[in-house]
């Protein structure tokens, strides 16, 4: 019998791998109650961001919220990640996860209060953003102790259509409810949807970071351990590299609105096909990724998927038809679902469990911070230049990148999932 079939992944299968969630019912649980919660958080996040505007009226003041969610993520990440590498990973994702119903709470009541208050609105979304990445790294840290080496991309790939899903389903569905019933009805139902991801973490086992022999009773996991640990690390480098090449060289989602208009000679509604083409891309990437269990180079796989991702929105900077300008950008995000997969595989499977906390610190910052210089990249270049140069210069510098970072780093196309070297 082949290793393949031994781990229950047919080299027929197309369709995204259930394996993880038939084996494991602790993951099971979790990965439900991280989906129902993600939708029921993307709700909230359209609703606060339509309940600001009609307080204020202000485009501005709207897009305040989003910095509201990324200071706390950045200050928080590395040194959240070191928490979660010191405590109990399952009661630190148990309290920061009712941290987050709390506040949910806390913003229905306030709404069936009729309490209007923008201040408040931004104290809730940066405490929210608290509470997510003390979570965050803890949650990620768990899924390589629920599950065996040979489960794990699958597990990726079904984490990742969560955030997909919910990054499609939760907006539309928000949407409709604040359209329908208003703001206290979709802050409801967050709350409501979130006691899944409680009951989840409720009903996991304790999780204490593994050390190594003679460790027991260590020191507080250091952020600067943390640091070193990557930085004499190659592999693990050059997961965080390459994502950043594809976030800050090839991100052209700021310039949507003006591209809709001057390339496509739309509308809002085409900014928000634009938006929404590499979700879709993503979850595609997510829903037929049964065949990823197969791939042993992931190093080559994500070097391949980011440049994937680099060509389809260089490609994209040269169309002017609206279709086929969709199907680019969901190509693009396909590509990045796959790298992700693989990224986030290697972040697991390469790492000792009491790094794992910190290591997933380090990605909350770059997952935070790359797409936000990203969008500033591409609109200083863009107004420079042009959108184009701006869209399709991206995309081939970050071709162009990614190829000398292989170059550079020959033993990340190297890498052997069966034999994971970080």
């Amino acid at each position: 019998m082949t290793e393949t079939a031994e781990q229950g992944v047919p080299r027929t299968r197309i369709l995204a791998d259930l394996t993880p969630l038939r084996s494991s019912p602790d993951y099971r649980r979790l990965w439900f109650g991280n989906t129902v919660s993600w939708i029921g958080q993307g709700m909230t996040a359209l609703a606060v961001s339509l309940q600001v505007y009609d307080i204020t009226g202000s485009a501005f003041s709207v897009g305040l919220i989003g910095l509201c969610s990324l200071v706390p993520l950045v200050l928080l990440g590395l040194y959240s990640g070191a928490v979660a590498d010191t405590v109990d990973r399952r009661k630190l994702g148990l309290v920061s996860a009712t941290g987050s119903f709390v506040l949910s709470v806390v913003l229905a009541a306030v709404t069936f209060a009729g309490v209007e208050h923008v201040g408040l609105l931004y104290a809730v979304v940066a405490l929210q953003a608290v509470c997510f990445a003390l979570n965050s790294p803890a949650r990620s840290a768990m899924i390589a102790r629920l599950l065996p080496p040979g489960q794990l991309p699958a597990a990726h790939a079904l984490n990742a259509m969560t955030f997909t899903t919910g990054g499609l389903a939760g907006p539309m569905l928000g949407g409709l409810i604040v359209g329908w019933w208003g703001y206290r009805a979709a802050y409801t139902v967050d709350a409501v949807t979130f006691t899944a991801s409680l009951y989840a973490m409720w009903r996991l086992p304790s999780m204490l970071p593994d050390r190594a022999e003679g460790e027991k009773g260590a020191r507080r996991a250091s952020v600067l351990d943390g640091l070193r640990f990557l930085g004499t690390r190659p592999n693990l480098r050059m997961t965080f590299f390459t994502d950043l090449s594809a976030m800050v060289l090839a991100h052209p989602r700021a310039l949507f609105p003006v591209v809709a208009v001057v390339w496509f000679g739309g509308d809002a509604t085409t900014t928000g096909l634009l938006v929404a083409a590499p979700a879709l891309g993503a979850l595609l990437g997510s829903v037929f990724s049964g065949w990823l269990g197969r791939i042993r180079r992931h190093g080559l796989a994500v070097l391949i998927g980011v440049g994937c991702w680099g060509g389809a929105i260089a490609v994209f900077g040269l169309t002017r038809e609206l279709w086929p300008g969709l199907v680019l950008l969901a190509v693009a995000g396909c590509a990045d679902s796959i790298s992700m997969v693989f990224r986030n595989t290697m972040l697991q499977a390469a790492v000792p469990d009491d790094m794992r906390g910190r290591l997933q610190g380090v990605f909350i910052v770059v997952v935070a911070g790359g797409p936000r210089l990203g969008d500033l990249v591409a609109g200083s270049v863009a107004d420079l230049t042009s959108p184009a140069v701006a869209v399709t210069g991206g995309g081939i510098a970050c071709v162009l990148v990614v190829t000398l970072l292989g170059l550079r780093w020959r033993g990340f196309a190297r890498y052997d999932a069966h034999d994971p070297q970080p």
